[in-house]
Formats: C-alpha cells, structure tokens, sequence
C-alpha cells in the first residue's frame, strides 16, 4: 500500500467511487440514496462514514458487489492501488452466450428507417411506419 494516502474517516459514496466501484461520485451517490448500498444488511445514506473492516453490498444492475473494507482512502487512484483498498467476495457474473448464440436469443426485428434523400414521408406512409411500429 505504499503511495497510497489514507484517511481516518471518509464518506462512503466518496471511498465508492474512490476504489472505482462507481464511475462518478454521484453514481455513487444516487446509488445510496436509491437503496442499492448496503452495510450489515441495512441501506445507508451517502454521508454515512466507512470503516474499515465493513462489509458492503452494492447492487449495480444484474450484477451484485460484495466488499470488504481493508483501507480508507478519499480520492480516486489507479486501478492497481485501488484493489488494495478492499477484499472482493462478489459472485461471479452471470455468463453471456457469445457469437451465433446470442443471435439465437434475440431476435433482431426490421428496421424502419427510410432511405435518405428520399424526402419527408406521405399520410399513407406515416400510417404504414406508424403500424408497423407499434
């Protein structure tokens, strides 16, 4: 941990988007107040101060973070000092098909973009591309 700077206290939005949980601070921020933090089970607010040894959950999407807090830091470093800022206990990703897979899965509907140059639309195409996307 060396060239690391550490703090006693430090809001925990603030050491969120320090150890790159979160791109920006109010991400972080918007993320507490909308519940998707949580320290022992209970959600907590963005002024809320860490602690080391806390273990936080963060929900982001799909995706679930679970980390442990090893060290206090308040700014933002590189990613290589800011992994040993905590212990990660996430479960890993859920695995997406690549290739011919995914294809399979999702359909991939028509497109209803008209040709350029080709001027604004009459009544009865209006109607038509209205129809056709709805």
């Amino acid at each position: 941990m060396e060239n690391l700077k550490t703090v006693e206290k430090v809001r925990i939005d603030k050491w969120l988007w320090s150890i790159r949980l979160f791109k920006t601070r109010t991400l972080a921020s918007d993320a507490c107040k909308a519940g998707r933090v949580k320290i022992e089970g209970k959600t907590v607010k963005p002024a809320r101060l860490a602690q080391i040894g806390e273990t936080i959950k963060v929900q982001k999407g799909q995706e679930q973070k679970i980390v442990k807090v090893k060290a206090l830091i308040d700014k933002r470093v590189g990613a290589p000092l800011a992994v040993t800022c905590y212990e990660d206990f996430s479960p890993p990703s859920p695995v997406r098909p690549k290739g011919k897979k995914l294809r399979a899965i999702f359909h991939q509907l028509p497109n209803a973009a008209r040709e350029k140059g080709t001027g604004r639309p009459t009544k009865k195409e209006r109607r038509d591309l209205d129809k056709f996307t709805s």
